[in-house]
């Protein structure tokens, strides 16, 4: 059935003459809108973006009503179990759960675990580097808590999960991204173990690598990229491949950013604001960010130095950036938009009480 403008049957509609999920909806829709308004959401999203980190046993769903928003993180879900082990699937009844770059292709209200939501395993990576003719396929986001490849939820977290994505596909999103990861690469403990794991699966470590890559790219930017595939299988986004020419880039639209009305800045303080994870972190952040934006450059750019000011204001908030030294008005616009992503820090202090100060930072873009 299409659903859409001219058929008079909306997808949640559609949904509603299915027992378990117009259950759902009556048990849900009402707590998640008070959950969106807690957390300043628009009800319901248009875009929803699911990811799933195997090894830490998590799945996050993150929402936006507009294409240039960034993402933010509506909840994450506790999964249930895990099946296998690290590494992507590439064969019928290996008990692995993919991973890589997904999105949902089926609803299923129906499901032999109370509710469902397939993937569209095997991808076309998958195509090219699992086993030809037995694949495996039939992987589902589902509840029952019960798994054999797949990644199951409690039936009260499906409920959300499959409202959210319905809404989303109400509302012209047909294809939700579904992007499943080894580990969380920012947790010491996941990585450590995927580190010795990889230590003798040199294969293993290159596609772990270049998963981390769109893993980087989203921590810092809220936003996908565009993910693609080579004829070897490989991920490429964002127009990195030599093999796939990108796209050519639209001129960005300037969107609105952060300022606070900040008049008392501190000149001198006992105690300078500290990112989270101290210096170190900091430098490392800044590292990968410049990775990340390196696409955005602009075309026969392959490296750029950038200085910015920003404040970090009393409650540890950075905003107010300004790009002091740049690269042209787009990328400086979405600099400061990946910037305002940054997460809170330790405020300044003066005579024990937390102060605002100017911060200047140069880094590379490369």
């Amino acid at each position: 059935m299409v659903f859409g403008q001219g058929t008079g049957v909306s997808f949640i509609d559609f949904q509603k003459t299915f027992a378990r999920p117009s259950d759902a909806l009556k048990h849900k829709e009402d707590t998640l809108q008070k959950q969106f308004k807690a957390k300043g959401l628009v009800w319901p999203a248009r875009y929803v973006y699911i990811r799933s980190f195997k090894y830490d046993s998590q799945l996050e769903v993150w929402v936006k009503n507009d294409r240039k928003e960034p993402f933010k993180l509506f909840k994450t879900y506790k999964v249930c179990a895990l099946a296998g082990t690290l590494g992507p699937k590439r064969l019928a009844g290996d008990y692995q759960v993919p991973e890589g770059f997904y999105y949902i292709n089926e609803f299923n209200p129906r499901s032999n675990y109370y509710l469902s939501l397939g993937i569209n395993y095997p991808n076309p990576s998958d195509r090219i580097l699992s086993d030809s003719f037995r694949p495996g396929g039939d992987i589902y986001i589902h509840g029952s808590c019960v798994t054999v490849g797949c990644i199951p939820v409690t039936d009260p977290q499906i409920e959300e999960i499959y409202i959210l994505a319905a809404y989303a596909k109400d509302r012209g999103q047909d294809f939700i991204p579904v992007h499943i990861f080894p580990i969380r690469y920012s947790s010491k403990k996941s990585e450590d173990y995927l580190a010795t794991l990889t230590k003798t699966d040199n294969q293993l470590k290159i596609f772990a690598e270049r998963l981390e890559s769109v893993y980087d790219h989203f921590e810092l930017t809220h936003q996908l990229p565009v993910i693609m595939t080579d004829n070897s299988g490989t991920y490429v986004f964002d127009g990195l491949s030599k093999k796939v020419p990108p796209p050519p880039k639209p001129k960005r639209v300037p969107v609105p950013h952060r300022h606070r009305n900040i008049t008392d800045l501190a000149d001198v303080v006992h105690q300078w604001p500290e990112f989270p994870g101290g210096g170190e972190s900091f430098l490392k952040y800044l590292e990968k960010m410049g990775k990340a934006l390196v696409p955005s450059l602009p075309d026969g750019a392959k490296k750029a130095y950038v200085q910015v000011e920003f404040v970090v204001d009393t409650d540890g908030t950075p905003t107010n950036f300004k790009v002091v030294k740049g690269v042209n008005e787009d990328f400086d616009d979405e600099l400061i938009t990946v910037l305002e992503q940054m997460p809170t820090w330790k405020p300044a202090l003066l005579n024990d009480k937390p102060v605002a100060k100017l911060m200047r930072q140069n880094f590379a873009i490369e």
